[in-house]
């Protein structure tokens, strides 16, 4: 009779191997939440890793930052998205964020000049479409995010 173990041994090493390749983008897949690291990145300092209100840099404004948690509760039960889109992109201010000379934010999350790029090595350079579908996609990735912590 022939030893079959060394092509078992083939198999079962292939299908573990195999599996985990699998596995692996799910788990990462989990892992990535664009919009959660544009909040912590661009929010959390005021508005809180909770988006309460109660961020490390909330005791030094001359206004308390706002309950993002609420947004909806305020708004009839719908989230404002085209107003959030506004504030973010900077089309509307928010006297609380300041003018787009000095928003909280900078440029990034502005269509209308790609000369930050330079200061951002995850950004693509220049003004081109997938700039602007770069930007497009970290507001859409914030607002979902957002969307998703109102209290309910």
């Amino acid at each position: 009779m022939k030893n079959n173990t060394p092509l078992l041994f083939l198999v079962v090493f292939a299908a573990v191997t195999a599996g985990q390749g699998i596995a692996a983008p799910a788990d990462n897949k989990a892992a990535l939440d664009l919009g959660k690291y544009e909040y912590q990145n661009s929010c959390a300092a005021c508005h809180g890793v909770d988006g309460k209100g109660g961020g490390p840099s909330a005791d030094s404004l001359k206004n308390a930052p706002s309950d993002l948690t609420s947004l909806a509760n305020r708004n009839n039960g719908v989230l404002p998205f085209e107003r959030l889109y506004a504030w973010i992109d900077g089309r509307e201010t928010l006297k609380a964020h300041g003018d787009r000379a000095m928003p909280i934010w900078g440029k990034r999350y502005s269509t209308d000049s790609a000369e930050f790029a330079e200061y951002f090595s995850d950004q693509p350079r220049g003004k081109s479409v997938e700039f602007e579908m770069y930007v497009r996609t970290r507001i859409l990735a914030l607002i979902d995010y957002l969307n998703r912590i109102q209290a309910k």
